[in-house]
């Protein structure tokens, strides 16, 4: 009995093991891994330069996402497209980064664009958006997104993104272009904290020895190290920003030494959730384009404070006043509502910028005409405000795929649950109910995240990227049920179902050990069937549909009024 207990035991550890390294790669069950450290100790830590200036308390609180890990020579370790949330920092050995896929700079799609607005094509009383669309154009287009949602809702097989690799640069290098990187380079850091899909592939050219950090601890030590950030900020200067600001239609103009001086000058701002970038009525003295994240906007409204817009992805601030008046105050108050990562440019390089290349101006003046009408628009209209709180609060805006119902419509038949669960074996993966904008219910289905939280901390993997569009899924083989995943979601999208029995006693971790069995599930999307999502085919009155943005749920909303 007791040989049999330990030959047990040691299934159980072999498989932890296995999980664990899973944890850490990127094509499956420890794939490549040779050897792979168990939660690091901070004695172990202090052994990498890059771990050397933190005290054992804090490299203790971060270890459980950090790891060493020895790879096999010839190992692809990410390919570009594929979404992590972890950075690499090579030990021993060497790495080679290399394109394959990136489209060409013409086809590209630039990551900052200040004629990018929130709701392109929003109303605002007949007038022309953003978008540079009216009211009116709105109307005539009723017809065409009927067909559109009507093709949705009938099951037609979504069709795979395109994923542009340009707006992502992590290495500024030709299409064929490769750079071998050795003992001490850190690379994987900037798509990782920005949420952006890698622009490369990373392979190893022989035995490798990489530290793996993922993004909770890297933001932790950036945060404690004013020289880690400047490192990271280094290399984003080096191997991104001359690309990015050359591919933005604002700076295509600009020569090529000017953008390289531009690159030297400007501020990298990293930002938490709440952190005030710009206060109401303050002096005004920056430009800033968005990396990553999203920037809540709001102004004083008599006694109480109102959503008037949102900056995401490629979005700027500060052109607007900066323009108006050499002693203008901001107009909003901009918070951020997440981890976010911003491009500063002081008052003196902007007035430099607009005074070299006229042109500059103009498109910075259309956009300071299409903030003030979207400012204006949601001070009139209290609904358009509650609207942008609303998606700011329920997390809309983080958003790719929002399964929403049209309750005009909807019969409560349930349809569209019930095919849900005959697709994942008998249990569904969402809940028809949730929040109500108008007259659409938001669902409590997954929107598969643009900075997916529940990511973070699960200790085996279960819940990664598929690599396939923005879907989020949870493997079944790797969920210990441990509930880090339903705890960390903040739309309460993902559930617990039970799987009879209990966790034995030599369960690791050890405080699953004696508790129920449970399994976390979530929409996937239904990435691996071929007529798409079952919840919108099932609809036998075609009132589910998923929104992909936010944006085009306010153009949804609209039309159907």
């Amino acid at each position: 009995m007791a040989d049999k207990q330990i030959r047990n035991f040691g299934v159980t550890q072999i498989k932890r093991l296995e999980q664990y390294k899973d944890r850490w790669t990127s094509f499956g069950s420890s794939t490549g891994i040779l050897e792979i450290s168990e939660k690091p100790t901070p004695e172990l830590l202090r052994r990498y330069e890059i771990f050397k200036e933190y005290d054992d308390k804090f490299l203790e609180k971060i270890s459980p996402d950090i790891s060493i890990a020895k790879w096999k020579g010839g190992t692809v370790l990410f390919e570009e497209g594929s979404y992590l949330d972890i950075a690499f920092f090579v030990v021993d050995g060497s790495v080679d980064v290399y394109i394959e896929k990136q489209q060409s700079a013409a086809g590209g799609r630039p990551i900052f664009d200040a004629s990018r607005t929130v709701f392109e094509g929003a109303p605002d009383d007949g007038a022309s958006t953003g978008g540079g669309k009216t009211v009116f154009d709105m109307q005539s287009e009723k017809q065409e997104l009927k067909q559109e949602s009507a093709s949705k809702r009938k099951g037609a097989a979504a069709q795979p993104r395109e994923i542009t690799f340009l707006s992502v640069m992590d290495f500024d290098m030709p299409t064929g272009g490769a750079m071998r990187l050795g003992a001490g380079e850190i690379f994987g850091e900037i798509g990782a904290l920005s949420g952006w899909p890698q622009s490369v592939t990373a392979r190893t050219t022989g035995e490798c020895v990489l530290v793996q950090i993922r993004v909770p601890a890297l933001r932790m030590m950036r945060r404690k190290s004013r020289a880690l950030k400047e490192r990271l900020d280094a290399l984003y200067r080096e191997r991104s920003l001359f690309s990015q600001f050359k591919a933005t239609p604002l700076l295509r103009q600009c020569d090529d030494a000017f953008i390289k001086d531009l690159t030297g000058r400007v501020e990298l701002i990293s930002c938490d959730p709440d952190d005030e970038i710009t206060v109401e009525g303050e002096t005004a003295d920056a430009f800033y384009m968005v990396r990553s994240g999203f920037v809540k906007l709001s102004q004083q409204v008599s006694d109480g404070r109102i959503a008037v817009s949102y900056l995401s992805k490629g979005m700027t601030l500060g052109e607007s006043e900066l323009l108006l008046a050499d002693s203008a105050t901001w107009m909003c108050t901009a918070t951020s509502k997440e981890y976010s990562e911003l491009v500063k440019f002081n008052r003196a390089d902007f007035t430099s910028l607009i005074k070299q290349y006229p042109g500059v101006e103009k498109q910075l003046w259309q956009a300071t005409v299409n903030r003030i009408k979207e400012t204006g628009f949601s001070r009139k209209n209290i609904r358009h405000s509650a609207f942008l709180d609303t998606a700011l609060t329920e997390g809309l805006v983080e958003g790719n795929s929002i399964l929403v119902i049209d309750l005009n419509r909807c019969t409560r038949c349930d349809d569209c649950v019930k095919g849900c669960a005959d697709t994942h074996g008998g249990i569904p993966r969402f809940v028809r109910e949730g929040e109500k904008v108008k007259d659409f219910l938001v669902t409590r289905a997954c929107y598969h995240c643009e900075d997916p939280v529940c990511l973070v901390g699960c200790p085996t993997g279960a819940i990664r990227r598929t690599a396939v569009g923005d879907v989020v899924a949870i493997n079944d083989d790797l969920c210990i049920g441990c509930m880090s995943c339903a705890n960390n979601c903040p739309y309460d999208a993902i559930t617990m179902v039970e799987q009879g029995g209990a966790w034995p006693a030599d369960m690791i971790p050890e405080g699953l050990r004696g508790q129920p069995r449970l399994l976390a599930t979530k929409c996937d999307l239904c990435y691996t069937s071929a007529t798409g999502p079952a919840c919108v085919n099932s609809c036998p009155h075609d009132c589910a549909m998923r929104i992909s943005s936010i944006g085009e749920f306010q153009t949804l909303i609209v039309k159907e009024a």
